[in-house]
């Protein structure tokens, strides 16, 4: 119903538009001929056409030819017509008037075309981004998963297996001391030593767990503050490997640094930290009497690339990027991962971290056909202008 109404106000409102054009021209019939009439009423053709399409302004040129007649061409107040040229206008207007109207319903129609299409597109866009969306929060609850997955293991694993050793150790000493003389099972110096050992270390181990995951979320939080200055590369290397010491005794290191190799502007603890880590992990997955590479060079003008790498398994192209995600920890070869060396998966992340904090970055490298892993990471250049004494200073500074 309102459908007919609007259809019936359509052709009313364009009957009315070329009566209201004819009165106001008769108006002024002293003034106009009768190419201004022809002119005037085209418009109105028009502007039914744009505003309601083809058949009104059919309507509205047929009502304009019989109006444009009998008010305007001679003898006027009848639909008779004298004279050929007469007849010529008035069939003239009457082709004009339709074409003109049908070619701007045409254009009307197609415009509205374009805006269905344009709506029609919107709505598909929406619906996939709502998909995206979807899917994106799905992927990001299943990540969820994962990572809880992931922390709990590790949780599991690096607390309760230190946690562990330290009950047992301490429970043996508690029974020792508690037992009455004459029950006891005295247990000789060398054995409370090795007990006490074993709490130290767990202890230890525990702590360096708590730490690695307190450094990860100060850097995923961007609260880690870098104490930038120049510093010698070698320097870094020498005090990352003293700490890791005790970790190499089965492992030959063999270290090669560019001669002349710039200064860098970076903060030596946190770089010292990144190369302890990756030696770290190429003595734990490299079999004992394998060697361990260091090598530091220059990449391009502006940059130091450091590399370490093992002889070991190596790690599988696909999973190069994630072995930097957090709590992530490869099992390599076709270990099965339960004989996988202790370990909590953030040491890479937190590598990552600094390299970039640094604006460096950190990959896992081709190693050129050789059996075991190349990690590679490259940092800024410091300032071309320090000197020689400058540095010598700052390296003066790291070492107090």
């Amino acid at each position: 119903m309102a459908k007919q109404f609007n259809s019936f106000a359509r052709y009313l409102v364009a009957v009315l538009s070329i009566g209201a054009a004819t009165a106001l021209l008769t108006l002024f019939s002293s003034h106009v001929n009768p190419t201004t009439v022809a002119l005037a009423f085209l418009l109105v053709v028009l502007f039914n056409a744009a505003g309601w399409g083809s058949r009104p302004a059919i309507v509205v040129s047929v009502l304009g030819v019989l109006l444009f007649n009998f008010f305007f061409l001679p003898p006027t107040g009848t639909f008779t017509i004298n004279g050929s040229d007469n007849w010529v206008a008035l069939a003239a207007f009457l082709i004009t008037a339709v074409t003109a109207g049908q070619l701007s319903a045409r254009v009307r129609q197609r415009a509205e075309e374009a805006e269905s299409r344009r709506r029609e597109i919107e709505r598909l866009y929406e619906e996939l981004q709502d998909a995206f969306e979807r899917a994106s929060h799905a992927e990001a609850l299943r990540r969820s998963e994962l990572l809880k997955s992931s922390l709990l293991d590790a949780i599991t694993h690096d607390l309760r297996t230190p946690l562990t050793s330290i009950k047992v150790s301490v429970t043996t000493l508690l029974e020792e001391l508690r037992t009455r003389p004459e029950e006891a099972v005295t247990m000789d110096v060398e054995g409370r030593l090795e007990m006490l050992e074993v709490i130290d270390e767990e202890t230890d181990r525990l702590n360096r767990f708590i730490e690695g995951l307190v450094e990860l979320a100060r850097i995923e939080a961007g609260e880690m503050h870098l104490r930038r200055r120049l510093g010698a590369v070698d320097e870094m290397i020498t005090i990352a490997l003293q700490r890791a010491k005790p970790l190499t005794h089965d492992h030959p290191v063999n270290i090669s640094i560019e001669p002349d190799l710039p200064a860098i502007c970076v903060d030596p603890r946190t770089v010292a930290e990144v190369i302890y880590t990756l030696i770290d992990n190429a003595a734990k997955y490299s079999p004992a009497g394998s060697h361990i590479h260091i090598t530091a060079t220059r990449a391009g003008d502006n940059l130091v690339q450091l590399a370490v790498e093992d002889q070991g398994i190596g790690i599988p192209v696909e999973l190069r990027e994630r072995v930097f995600d957090k709590f992530f920890r490869a099992t390599r070869g076709n270990d099965s991962g339960a004989n996988q060396p202790a370990g909590t998966g953030v040491g890479l992340a937190i590598a990552r971290g600094i390299v970039e904090a640094h604006g460096g970055c950190i990959r896992i490298d081709d190693n050129d056909g050789r059996p075991g892993t190349r990690v590679v990471f490259t940092l800024p250049i410091g300032h071309k202008d320090a000197t020689s004494v400058e540095r010598f200073q700052q390296t003066e500074s790291y070492r107090r």
